[in-house]
């Protein structure tokens, strides 16, 4: 089992935050550079290969700035997110619109964007061809229920909203091409943070079957598969990553026997991509003990929800300390007014005291973008580690003036009571 690093040690970390207070999400250009590349990598035997980063995990434009130079696309499910991609310069099939319970001005932006629309529901051809229009490349969401297991992320995919059953499939496909829709896609999405390689190879082979039926009785022809997201990280020191070479030779090995030749597959990473990249910079404002020991930061849930969330685990280093004993037993904690703020519970670290730097891993997706402003709370800053060392900001630190600018305080002088 090796020991999670942070690119800096604890005299860079002090030194940056001279400039930048704790707490803030910092990135590393040069791991996720090359971390994309390997993801292409283990693809490159399929020329029509894309990965479109989802937006979600981590939507920061310099970082989707960073991955569109590595050929990557962009995965959207909502108007911002499309407007982050168009900021980039991304435009067309370079990004694909997945979504639920989609507003039409949504549609019509990426329509309007000319992004890859990916359906997930069958009544949504008649409300995309009244708002927008349909486009002449469509893809819809499969969730093949009991047929794959899900998560618990997602969860069992037929008690999940997502997605097409397989009738729906067949009867959307075939509306579509009795209104004249020519080219099509297909796309499944059923489990997160999935570390078996074996699951992605057999999302690839149900949808490689079902592209053989669906071309089959209908008489159309697919240009892609996209098999989603989904690879996991490995958040825990002793768990290992997903081996991408083993999926893509896999997936690879299906394909042939498959006999396409001109299908395209497609994923849509994202927290796999930028996730291990990422750690939250922390500083220890203060130690409680009552009836266990508790170590308080002067971050929370609101830079990093997961822990509370999901009951995730977030591995913890006290820079400088790494190679002392772990034998200070703690609740690692927040200050909002919920006992869930805790990033984690009864963990052996190292004997921290008030003022120390704290690093919580693995906490490049998922994290900040999962922000919000509870207790009046405000989001922090992202930081980005350049190839040549250089550390810019990516994202300023919110004020107070940001939290109250939705407010109306003129409003509220002659607002009577």
């Amino acid at each position: 089992m090796s020991e999670k690093k942070c690119p800096l040690n604890c005299e860079q970390l002090e030194k940056l935050t001279e400039k930048f207070p704790t707490p803030f999400h910092l990135y590393d250009e040069k791991a996720i550079r090359a971390n994309a590349r390997a993801l292409k990598a283990a693809f490159a035997w399929n020329p029509g290969f894309k990965e479109y980063f989802a937006v979600k995990a981590t939507p920061n434009p310099y970082l989707m700035k960073l991955l569109k130079a590595e050929g990557f696309g962009a995965d959207c499910s909502s108007l911002p997110e499309l407007m982050l991609s168009e900021a980039i310069g991304l435009s067309g099939e370079e990004i694909i619109f997945t979504s639920n319970d989609t507003p039409a001005y949504e549609y019509e932006k990426a329509v309007k964007l000319g992004a890859i629309i990916n359906l997930d529901d069958i009544t949504h051809i008649q409300f995309l061809e009244q708002c927008a229009g349909l486009p002449e490349l469509v893809c819809f969401r499969y969730n093949p229920g009991p047929l794959k297991g899900g998560n618990a992320i997602i969860g069992h995919p037929e008690e999940a909203k997502y997605g097409f059953t397989r009738a729906q499939l067949f009867e959307g496909y075939r509306i579509l091409r009795d209104k004249g829709v020519k080219r099509f896609g297909l796309h499944t999405m059923v489990a997160s943070n999935e570390l078996d390689a074996t699951y992605f190879i057999e999302t690839a082979h149900l949808l490689f079957d079902l592209v053989g039926e669906l071309s089959s009785e209908l008489g159309i022809k697919f240009e892609f598969v996209n098999i989603g997201g989904g690879i996991g990280i490995p958040y825990k020191p002793e768990q290992k990553p997903v081996d991408l070479t083993a999926v893509g030779e896999g997936i690879r090995k299906l394909y042939e026997k498959a006999g396409f030749t001109s299908l395209d597959v497609r994923m849509e990473c994202g927290r796999m991509v930028t996730g291990p990249y990422g750690w939250l910079v922390s500083r220890v404002l203060h130690k409680k003990h009552t009836y266990k020991q508790y170590l308080g930061l002067d971050a929370c849930m609101a830079n990093l929800m997961r822990p509370a969330l999901y009951g995730a685990y977030h591995h913890i280093t006290v820079p400088g300390k790494e190679s002392l004993p772990h034998d200070f037993v703690c609740d690692v904690t927040g200050s909002l007014c919920e006992n869930n703020d805790k990033f984690a519970i009864n963990r052996a670290l190292p004997a921290a005291e008030i003022g120390d730097l704290v690093v919580i891993h693995d906490a490049g997706a998922h994290g900040h973008a999962m922000g919000f402003n509870y207790n009046g709370k405000l989001r922090s800053a992202e930081l980005l580690l350049r190839e040549n060392g250089e550390v810019v900001q990516i994202r300023r630190a919110e004020t107070v003036k940001d939290y109250f600018a939705t407010l109306d305080f003129e409003g509220l002088n002659k607002f009577t009571v």
